[in-house]
């Protein structure tokens, strides 16, 4: 008869935490992805602070992103680009 009781306890145990213990699970997978979703931004968001800081007060570096991603040149130069691939 203890074995009987044992395997009821057990049982009823395994019904009332399994649901919970399953949420816990699906929660601390959540968490772990949004804080390394976190910690990316972070990340993004200091080097983008510092290229602002960088376009707000370093014209060299102005004038090579305007070069770079604008096609701008100065007078007289001529602008050679790659073909795509």
């Amino acid at each position: 008869m203890s074995r009987a009781k044992i395997y009821l306890v057990a049982t009823v145990l395994i019904i009332v935490f399994l649901p919970s213990f399953v949420k816990y699970q699906e929660l601390r997978y959540k968490n772990k992805r949004l804080e390394d979703e976190i910690s990316l931004l972070n990340t993004k968001n200091k080097r983008l602070t510092e290229e602002k800081k960088r376009l707000e007060t370093d014209i060299t570096y102005v004038e090579q992103r305007a070069r770079e991603n604008m096609g701008m040149a100065r007078k007289g130069e001529i602008i050679l680009k790659q073909a795509p691939r």
